[in-house]
C-alpha cells in the first residue's frame, strides 16, 4: 500500500495510474501537482486525485511515491525541484519514453536522492491526452520497463515494481541504452512516420478529397498522429541518436522499394511484402 502518491503531471498516463491503484485499493491518498489549477481541480472532480498542489516541495514533503509524468523535455526542471525535498524512504520514478536523457538529467540534479530514483516507462497509451482520457484499465496486461541504475536502491526498485503490478502491468528490466534502441524502432519511428505522412498529404492541393476518401488502413496507420505533438517533439529530440539510426535504415529500405517499383521488379516487391507479413503474423 502506498500511503501517499504524488503525481507530477496528471494526464492520461499519470491519471490512469492513479485510477488503477485506487481501483486495486493500493493507495491511500493521491495528490496531483501542476501549474494549471483548473486542470488540477478537474483531476480532483473526476476522482483521479484526492487533493492538488502547485508547489512541488509542499506536495512531496510526506509522499511515499513520486511519479514524474511530464514531457521528457521538462524532466530536468522537475528533478531539480525535487532534490533534497523528499523523505529519506520516498521513491521517485518517471514514465518517460526516453531513458538516456532522463537518466542524465537525474544524475545532474538529484544529488543524494539519486539512489531513490527508478527510471521507468509504461508501454501503454492511446492517441488521447489529458486527465479526462485516463482510465483504470490502461495498464492491464501491458508491459512496464524499468531501467534501474547502479546507484538505485534495490528496495526502491521493488517498490516501483510492486506499484506497477498493482496497476495490472507486467514489469521487465532493460539497460538504458537497450531501452532507447528498442523504443526508437517500435514506437518513436512509427509516430514520426505517421506525423510525416499526414503532413505530406495535408500539404497536397487536393488534401480535403484525400482525407475524405481515406479508408480504414489509412486511419489505422495514422491514428497515432493524433497524439500530443509537444510530447513527441521532446521524445524525438531526446532520443535523437537512436531515432536517426532507425530512420536511416528505414529510409534505405524505402529507397529499395521505390527502385523496385520503378523497375517493375515484381519479385523483389512480393518478397518484401511476404517477409513483412510473415514477421507481423508471427510476432504481433
Amino acid at each position: 500500500m502506498i500511503n501517499k502518491l504524488c503525481i507530477i503531471g496528471v494526464g492520461l498516463i499519470g491519471g490512469s495510474l492513479a485510477r488503477a491503484l485506487k481501483a486495486a485499493d493500493s493507495v491511500g491518498h493521491v495528490v496531483a501537482v501542476g501549474r494549471d489549477v483548473e486542470h488540477l481541480k478537474r483531476a480532483v472532480e473526476l476522482g483521479v486525485a484526492d487533493s492538488y498542489e502547485t508547489s512541488i516541495s509542499d506536495a512531496v514533503a510526506d509522499a511515499d511515491m513520486i511519479v514524474v509524468a511530464v514531457p521528457v523535455g521538462s524532466m530536468k526542471t522537475i528533478f531539480a525541484e525535487l532534490a533534497g525535498k523528499i523523505k529519506s524512504d520516498a521513491v521517485i520514478t518517471d514514465v518517460g519514453s526516453v531513458k538516456g536523457n532522463v537518466v542524465r538529467d537525474a544524475i545532474d540534479t538529484l544529488g543524494d536522492d539519486l539512489s531513490r530514483f527508478v527510471p521507468g516507462h509504461p508501454i501503454a497509451g492511446t492517441e488521447q491526452s489529458g486527465v479526462e482520457a485516463s482510465f483504470s484499465e490502461l495498464y492491464k496486461g501491458q508491459r512496464v520497463i524499468l531501467t534501474p541504475l547502479e546507484e538505485t536502491d534495490a528496495l526502491a526498485t521493488q517498490a516501483v515494481t510492486k506499484m506497477w503490478h498493482a496497476a495490472g502491468a507486467d514489469v521487465e528490466s532493460l539497460s538504458v541504452e537497450h531501452h532507447d534502441e528498442v523504443l526508437a524502432a517500435t514506437s518513436h519511428l512509427p509516430h514520426a512516420l505517421a506525423y510525416t505522412l499526414v503532413d505530406t498529404l495535408a500539404q497536397m492541393h487536393e488534401h480535403r478529397e484525400i482525407f475524405q476518401f481515406a479508408a480504414g488502413g489509412f486511419k489505422d496507420f495514422t491514428r497515432i498522429a493524433s497524439s500530443d505533438p509537444q510530447m513527441w517533439h521532446d521524445i524525438c529530440l531526446n532520443n535523437r541518436d537512436a531515432l536517426l539510426d532507425i530512420l536511416s535504415r528505414f529510409s534505405g529500405d524505402l529507397n529499395k522499394l521505390t527502385k523496385a517499383i520503378e523497375n517493375e521488379d515484381s519479385e523483389s516487391i512480393l518478397k518484401l511484402f511476404t517477409r513483412a507479413k510473415t514477421a507481423r503474423d508471427q510476432n504481433c
